[in-house]
């Protein structure tokens, strides 16, 4: 059974306020203050003077338990929000690759389901090394990008994008942050730029999540009730709010502290937050957890895994 071997995040020291890439943007007075006062959105990490390969570097350092098993690596996932994360032919990934020792490795990018790519690419990684059969194989999951366009700063009318990485060592059998389920939904129906489209996707959007969540949940064989916390995206308290809601389940559960602080830092939201759960002491032995996200871009996606600490 998949497991999670281990996890780092890595945030940059710098924040800027939401109104510094608001106003670049060209958004109103009006729109800043919907996000700050409304939305709950604060500030965004940002690293001014490093590309993706200095994020990358910083979470990957900071995976302890990965040193003296680099030779066990098999495959080394990016999961991505957008198709292109740098300009060609700059290949941060590879760089990574080479000065951590994982050359050997096979390097692709996972972006399919936008920013709930980390999840996928964690039930990817379990996968691969199933059907290898090779149980001393672990694969690294890195997650993070740079808001280096207009469309990788902003989720309009949603969240602005923050500046940050992680690193998830996965292996095919574990005895702690054991994968019990992976559910995903995915609608075609909004690949497409029509305003109808949009509006309908926020229509949809919480009841989709909670119905992913739920479905993770059940395939597991639990209920709402013995999930001890929920690791999320970080769009906005709103919109977890409504999700809570649609669940009926305790909105304080959800691991939502870093919205304000960092920004929907790309795939890496839920890895990000299971560091700060763990720091905390919010995962106990023993008890069942979930990430969740949803992505949007050449259709919608709405995900959520099940997973034991």
């Amino acid at each position: 059974m998949t497991a999670l071997m281990a996890v780092a995040a890595y945030l940059p020291g710098d924040r800027v306020p939401i109104e510094e890439p608001a106003r670049r943007l060209g958004l109103s007075e009006m729109q800043i203050k919907i996000f700050r006062r409304y939305h709950r959105l604060g500030e965004v990490a940002r690293d001014p003077r490093g590309g993706l390969l200095d994020l990358l570097r910083g979470a990957v350092a900071l995976l302890e338990p990965l040193r003296g098993q680099e030779h066990r690596v098999r495959y080394v996932l990016h999961a991505r929000t957008f198709p292109t994360a740098v300009p060609y032919p700059l290949d941060p990934v590879s760089e990574l690759c080479e000065e951590f020792g994982l050359g050997h490795a096979a390097v692709f990018a996972v972006g399919h389901h936008a920013c709930a790519s980390g999840l996928l690419a964690v039930d990817a990684a379990g996968r691969l090394l199933a059907a290898d059969g090779d149980t001393d194989g672990l694969a690294l999951v890195l997650a993070g990008e740079k808001a280096f366009t207009g469309e990788a700063q902003l989720v309009p009318e949603t969240s602005f994008f923050g500046e940050g990485a992680s690193a998830c060592l996965v292996a095919a059998s574990g005895d702690r942050d054991r994968l019990l389920s992976y559910a995903t939904d995915l609608r075609g129906e909004f690949d497409t730029d029509a305003h109808e489209a949009a509006l309908e996707f926020q229509r949809v959007y919480a009841e989709a999540l909670a119905d992913a969540i739920r479905a993770a949940v059940a395939r597991a064989g639990l209920t709402m009730d013995e999930v001890g916390l929920i690791l999320p995206h970080n769009v906005n308290r709103v919109a977890w709010h409504q999700v809570c809601r649609t669940l009926g389940y305790p909105r304080e559960r959800v691991l939502l502290d870093n919205v304000a602080s960092t920004g929907h830092v790309f795939c890496a939201d839920s890895f990000i937050n299971y560091r700060t759960a763990r720091s905390r002491g919010l995962l106990r032995r023993g008890e069942p957890y979930v990430m969740a996200a949803a992505g949007a871009g050449r259709g919608a996606t709405f995900s959520a895994m099940a997973l034991v600490h």
